[in-house]
């Protein structure tokens, strides 16, 4: 991952983290969300709330750092211990109460089925990631957390993307079903495409080596 994409990733993770740790510490629960989302999130009690939002925001503030190359070479135990919290204290607690709060969404059964399907796949994939670095395969390793922050990162791109249809014209009940896949849908096609680039290079640079050698053989 090029620097300046990552120090993006982490300006704005972190931007966002803070905005939802202040709104929802020192503001009355509710206070920052628009009246039909607010109602949503009433019915389903503060707990989850809280739960969803403290947890998206330990998510997307650990995770830019655990893609810094000089984390993980120069402290690995702490990359380690960061990466574990992570997934425990974000994804895990995130996820599960993301996946309650999905079903009674506001917006219908898109929105349902949208925030259920980032919820599901946002903790499977951190299950995966988990699952290759205990076998050892610190490459998928790193692939699969590609993957799991690509939808973590839905936290951020939700807030671009909403704003901007409603500045489009769009209703809120028309553009949150919208936003419901819009917000991680490109992004996890966006870092598998990184992917498939990537390996695609190596794989030119490996048969171009080959070649050489083969040649001065």
């Amino acid at each position: 991952m090029r620097t300046s994409l990552r120090a993006l990733m982490t300006l704005l993770s972190l931007s966002v983290a803070a905005y939802a740790i202040a709104a929802y510490a020192l503001l009355p629960l509710g206070t920052v969300l628009h009246p039909d989302i607010r109602a949503s999130f009433a019915s389903h009690g503060p707990v989850m709330v809280y739960v969803h939002v403290f947890g998206a925001a330990m998510a997307l503030a650990l995770g830019p750092l655990q893609f810094w190359p000089a984390l993980r070479t120069m402290r690995p135990r702490l990359h380690r211990w960061l990466g574990g919290a992570y997934l425990v204290l974000g994804v895990a607690a995130g996820g599960l109460s993301g996946l309650f709060l999905a079903v009674n969404a506001f917006g219908g059964e898109w929105s349902r089925a949208g925030f259920g399907a980032l919820a599901v796949l946002w903790m499977a994939t951190g299950v995966v990631a988990l699952l290759r670095i205990l076998q050892g395969d610190v490459q998928a390793h790193r692939r699969w957390m590609m993957r799991n922050y690509a939808l973590a990162f839905a936290a951020v791109t939700l807030r671009l993307y909403l704003p901007a249809l409603i500045v489009g014209g769009l209703t809120m009940d028309v553009a949150y079903p919208i936003v419901a896949w819009l917000c991680w849908v490109p992004n996890l096609v966006a870092v598998q495409w990184l992917l498939l680039r990537t390996e695609a290079q190596r794989f030119t640079c490996r048969t171009t080596a080959s070649r050489a050698a083969t040649s001065a053989a």
